[in-house]
């Protein structure tokens, strides 16, 4: 998702639901001299982010709220950027053994919602970008009708496989027509023949040299 954000220098990212600052972070070594921000519901993991950039030497300014009623000072500002990875596991679904990592995972807030805070906290012309399940993509397209351009990238595990998540990228007040983006291939080969490291050249630059992933 970090690769994906199209952050020039100078410009500002807000991070929903930012977790311990993982994709903020990453972000932030790729692109310098950017104004990263994030929004985190549980206090633990808001510290861990806080800390985590001090030790990485990244400005992060991290709020603590939720999705749906961002803190006041925060729902005043507009940004260039923002980025979620929302929680998608069905609330339904037995709890992790960690209540942290279970409140993170598990979805209580409706996607809608995130799309939502996402698009109101960016200026006109600013981009929205999400990692999704595939399943998720009608609903991310519909909370977008009318308020965003769109633009998809498939993530398949292996060449011939479906893919099983989805980068989504909207731009607020954007009126291009619909793109559906060539598919990121993560592995090369049918199948894992070894143990070791068999990423694609293009998923290696990503993950070990901060390239950037162009969706459209």
């Amino acid at each position: 998702m970090a690769a994906a954000v199209p952050a020039r220098t100078g410009q500002s990212v807000l991070e929903l639901g930012c977790g311990v600052g993982v994709a903020s972070l990453c972000l932030g070594a790729r692109v310098a001299g950017l104004r990263l921000a994030g929004l985190e519901r549980q206090p633990g993991y808001a510290a861990l982010a806080r800390a985590n950039a001090a030790r990485n030497a990244v400005a992060l300014e991290v709020w603590e709220g939720c999705v749906t009623a961002p803190p006041e000072p925060l729902r005043a500002q507009a940004f260039d950027h923002v980025m979620a990875n929302p929680p998608w596991f069905d609330p339904a679904a037995p709890p992790a053994r960690d209540p942290g990592r279970d409140a993170a995972q598990r979805e209580d807030t409706p996607l809608a919602a995130w799309i939502d805070t996402g698009l109101r906290r960016l200026r006109p012309g600013g981009w929205l970008t999400m990692i999704l399940p595939a399943a998720r993509l009608p609903d991310a397209l519909a909370a977008l009708a009318g308020r965003a351009s769109a633009a998809v990238c498939p993530i398949a595990a292996r060449e011939g496989r479906a893919a099983g998540r989805v980068l989504v990228q909207a731009r607020k007040g954007g009126r291009s027509p619909f793109v559906l983006g060539a598919a990121l291939v993560m592995h090369a080969g049918s199948r894992h023949l070894r143990d070791g490291v068999d990423f694609t050249d293009i998923a290696t630059a990503i993950l070990h040299d901060a390239a950037p992933l162009s969706i459209s």
